[in-house]
């Protein structure tokens, strides 16, 4: 599924075996649907919180086998929606208490991997985010004064001088290249979290069953189908049911329009000399990116890779997903051309791993946690990608929400966020594929002209800008 699952099943870390199938019905005090990290999240913070609760995580596949194993390993304070964004919709101090919550959330990661003794690679190195030209410097700039007028960021500008180190090409002949850092991140082996977080739940007493495919749910009810030899079909009733499918949702009939499953590839390079990691300048546990429109994504890893992802890959009519989509040779290509043009120490390092899906992407861009206490279903979800951190929030906010507790993460502006849903086709289609054509012919105009893009201008509706 992703180079982070190859590596532990070559290393003989996890044998990605099958846990058992559901086998009889079933009633527990929570169901949560997903076994990806909000779902695991939601799981540990409630068992936590309160041990005699009978909890039932119920995963189609394997634990992680969405895009919580498949992501580029960034635990950052990222969210959808920025900060001024967020205070346009909720206010300033709505949007100042979601920004540190975000940023709280990465060191909370951090404790908690390292008092469980989940070994996933964890290093919080902080974020460079490379300006390569005159537009992405102003970009860079008003990222900094906005952080400053904030007061909740660290954010810094590396002038061309402190940037200096850093092997990073610029976009044009004559520009310079600068940087600015933001300390709220961390580095992640992604599949080593999600797999560890999986065993430590269990060990708190969570059931886990795996190959059990949900195929509906309302109050208190959860209707499964086993995919094993046996085809076990049952019901779940819990006083709880808790809706953690990211993208994949998009194929529920529940989910549908509310969720559109946006495709991000990734590749990773051999393993890189020292030689050529002093040339490139990234240290262990940084991760790094540029202002483009058309996002790229990256981390040395621990093993002295480069794990590198980015957008482009085309929405597929009616919200499908495949296997097949995971894989797109052009985008592959486009990937590999990118990390050289940006790091060009690295071109020519053989590419090993190539991988990808589905990220999920509301209407507006805007995550939410939603919980409905008279029926007990809960949801949470899209983070547009910003979900490795975001999910822990998410998590210890459903936690408080499914026992009741009034606390100052229940009162944060994306809890009972109510997304307008995606357009139907063939609307859904033209625009999210015209979004991602728009956002490669933005970075192209930038680059000829010198000026913030026209085109960029025009499409942020639907790019979430």
């Amino acid at each position: 599924m992703s180079f982070w699952f190859d590596a532990l099943a070559e290393s003989g870390e996890d044998a990605l075996v099958p846990r058992p199938s559901l086998r009889r019905d079933r009633r527990v005090d929570v169901c949560i649907v997903g076994g990806g990290l909000t779902g695991l999240w939601t799981a540990y913070y409630l068992a936590k919180a309160d041990p005699s609760l009978a909890i039932l995580v119920v995963e189609k596949e394997i634990a992680g086998f969405g895009a919580s194993g498949r992501n580029g390993g960034w635990c950052s304070a990222l969210f959808p929606r920025g900060t001024e964004s967020l205070e346009r919709a909720h206010g300033r101090e709505a949007a100042l208490a979601m920004r540190r919550a975000m940023i709280d959330t990465v060191d909370e990661v951090g404790r908690v991997t390292d008092a469980e003794g989940i070994d996933c690679d964890f290093v919080a190195g902080g974020t460079l985010n490379f300006t390569r030209d005159v537009v992405q410097r102003a970009a860079g700039v008003a990222d900094v004064a906005n952080a400053q007028r904030y007061g909740v960021d660290r954010l810094q500008f590396l002038d061309e001088s402190a940037s200096a180190r850093y092997g990073v090409a610029p976009l044009v002949d004559g520009a310079s290249v600068a940087a600015v850092f933001d300390p709220a991140c961390a580095r992640v082996q992604p599949a080593r979290l999600v797999r560890g977080l999986a065993r430590v739940v269990e060990g708190l007493g969570v059931e886990i069953v795996e190959r059990s495919e949900v195929t509906g749910w309302g109050p208190h009810r959860v209707h499964v189908r086993a995919s094993d030899a046996e085809g076990f079909e049952g019901v779940v009733t819990a006083q709880s049911v808790i809706i953690a499918v990211e993208g994949f949702g998009a194929q529920l009939p529940r989910v549908g329009r509310h969720v559109l499953p946006l495709y991000s590839l990734m590749i990773a390079t051999e393993p890189l000399p020292a030689s050529t990691w002093e040339a490139i300048g990234i240290e262990h546990g940084q991760t790094f990116s540029d202002y483009r429109h058309l996002l790229v994504y990256a981390q040395r890893t621990a093993d002295d890779r480069i794990a590198f992802g980015g957008r482009g890959a085309r929405y597929h009519w009616g919200s499908r997903i495949s296997p097949a989509f995971d894989r797109d040779d052009t985008v592959f290509s486009h990937l590999e051309r990118a990390l050289g043009d940006l790091l060009p120490a690295a071109r020519g390092a053989a590419i090993t791993h190539r991988w990808g899906g589905p990220l999920g992407v509301p209407r507006d861009w805007h995550a939410s946690v939603n919980y409905n206490a008279r029926t007990g279903v809960g949801t949470a979800g899209g983070y547009v990608g910003d979900g490795l951190s975001t999910t822990n929030l998410a998590g210890r906010t459903l936690a408080d929400l499914v026992r009741g507790e009034s606390t100052p993460l229940t009162e944060l502006p994306w809890v009972g966020h109510r997304s307008p849903r995606w357009e139907p086709e063939p609307l859904r289609f033209v625009g999210a594929n015209l979004g991602l054509v728009g956002m490669t012919v933005a970075d192209a105009e930038e680059r000829r002209t010198g000026q913030p893009s026209v085109a960029a201008k025009l499409l942020a509706p639907l790019t979430g800008h």
